[in-house]
């Protein structure tokens, strides 16, 4: 697909690291426009310079995606900058981990906050230019939507949002010429994957070491997931070989989730 993204503008956001920095070099590498999107200044900076070395230099915003005016902080630049906007990634968020019982209101609402209400909120404002420029949403969820586990259950619960929220905005996109679609992330090494291996290790009692071997020996995986493997997808999802595929939802976890739902 090189040069297909060509003139167009891709927003992502947790663009600065992990799974969306990843993303966002794939489609520099194609030629697009990024605009990537964190709420630190200084991770989106040293994103750049990686981005720039592969392609255009991006459009960096530091943006707190929990609140409203952080949305239309990030809708405001894309709009004044290229008024279009033909892909939206949306890849923040940090949920905690944890034992049930002991994880209070706060971290449940940052939890909403920032993965849900962001990509809510940003795929309104969004949504005229992606209609006139028939783009794509893409969404990252994560494989506990379907698989939610007693240590995850604030990220098992927004990612299960996130994926309806995502399969009745398609129905819209049927009519609009959108496509919207889900990404279920499996274990994937990034720096956050390590950050909740360590709130599960509080939580459980397990070594972060024991925690990693049992990600991909209880499911028989050859390896955990890489950003790329997921970047490949997104930018697949976003061609026009995938104009057909619409509100459908894509683990890319090596195998983990059983069943065909």
């Amino acid at each position: 697909m090189p040069g297909e993204f060509s003139n167009k503008v891709a927003v992502i956001t947790g663009g600065s690291r992990g799974i969306g920095r990843e993303i966002a070099l794939k489609f520099a590498r194609s030629g697009a426009r990024t605009v990537i999107v964190s709420s630190s200044a200084d991770n989106l900076a040293s994103a750049a310079k990686t981005i720039a070395a592969a392609g255009l230099a991006p459009l960096t915003i530091a943006a707190d995606l929990r609140t409203l005016e952080g949305c239309e902080q990030v809708f405001g630049n894309v709009r004044d900058r290229f008024n279009r906007c033909d892909i939206l990634v949306c890849s923040a968020g940090a949920t905690r981990a944890g034992n049930f019982t002991e994880l209070p209101d706060q971290a449940w609402i940052d939890g909403y906050a920032l993965k849900f209400f962001g990509c809510v909120r940003l795929c309104r404002l969004f949504w005229p230019l992606l209609k006139t420029a028939q783009g794509s949403i893409i969404n990252i969820g994560g494989g506990a939507a379907r698989s939610p586990g007693a240590e995850f259950s604030i990220g098992a619960s927004v990612n299960a949002a996130m994926g309806n929220f995502s399969k009745a905005l398609s129905q819209l996109g049927k009519r609009d010429g959108v496509n919207v679609n889900v990404i279920h992330p499996g274990a994937t090494e990034t720096e956050r994957f390590y950050q909740l291996l360590e709130q599960r290790s509080k939580a459980s009692g397990k070594s972060v070491e024991q925690l990693k071997q049992e990600a991909t020996a209880k499911d028989g995986l050859r390896r955990l997931g890489k950003p790329a493997d997921i970047a490949s997808l997104a930018l697949f999802l976003c061609s026009e070989n995938a104009r057909h595929i619409q509100g459908t939802a894509i683990a890319v976890d090596g195998g983990t989730t059983v069943g065909y739902y």
